[in-house]
């Protein structure tokens, strides 16, 4: 399968997830606004603003730049007017650069990659990792991590999500939110 030919099959209307390249297009655009903004990153923003958390002159670090989550999370914390790094798997120095950092977005996928070292002290960590890791105790046989290590994080950040429990539950309520404006759009009711 081709995902660039099933994005572009999707209706830029019908985009709720937010993938289209149209969609991507217009929120990296400054004075353009996207049909639909997509749910991880939106939800990860609405938590920000529902906590009373500012992103104004703040400096982000976006852990990860998928088109999924790192790259619209960027943009969305550069419409918020921080200033935003991006670290990834070629970054040299990682821990250092994300240790700067007031608010820290992680969309990596790599299991406790972030220890409490790399957290600078009152910083707002937003852990959008789910990572199963092998747990003879559990009765799956695995427990669900981030990509942060919460134990570390919580005795270093101001506030760090939850995994799981965290950005999933608002990544749905995004979606569903996504829903109900492309029903209202398509049946032109306000």
């Amino acid at each position: 399968m081709n995902e660039e030919n099933i994005l572009n099959a999707v209706s830029i209307e019908k985009d709720v997830d937010g993938f289209h390249p149209l969609n991507i297009g217009r929120l990296a655009m400054r004075g353009r606004e996207p049909l639909f903004v997509p749910c991880t990153p939106k939800g990860c923003i609405e938590l920000l603003h529902r906590y009373g958390i500012d992103i104004k002159g703040k400096k982000a670090v976006v852990i990860g730049r998928s088109n999924i989550v790192g790259l619209p999370v960027s943009l969305l914390l550069q419409r918020g007017d921080a200033t935003v790094t991006t670290v990834h798997s070629r970054t040299i120095n990682p821990e250092e650069i994300t240790r700067q950092a007031d608010i820290i977005i992680s969309a990596v996928g790599h299991p406790n990659m972030v220890r409490g070292s790399w957290i600078k002290p009152g910083a707002v960590v937003i852990d959008v990792g789910i990572n199963p890791v092998d747990d003879a105790n559990s009765p799956r046989g695995y427990q669900l991590v981030g990509d942060v290590c919460y134990e570390e994080a919580c005795k270093v950040a101001s506030a760090v999500t939850p995994v799981p429990g965290g950005v999933g539950p608002m990544t749905i309520a995004m979606l569903l939110s996504n829903t109900l404006i492309s029903a209202k759009r398509a049946h032109k009711f306000q």
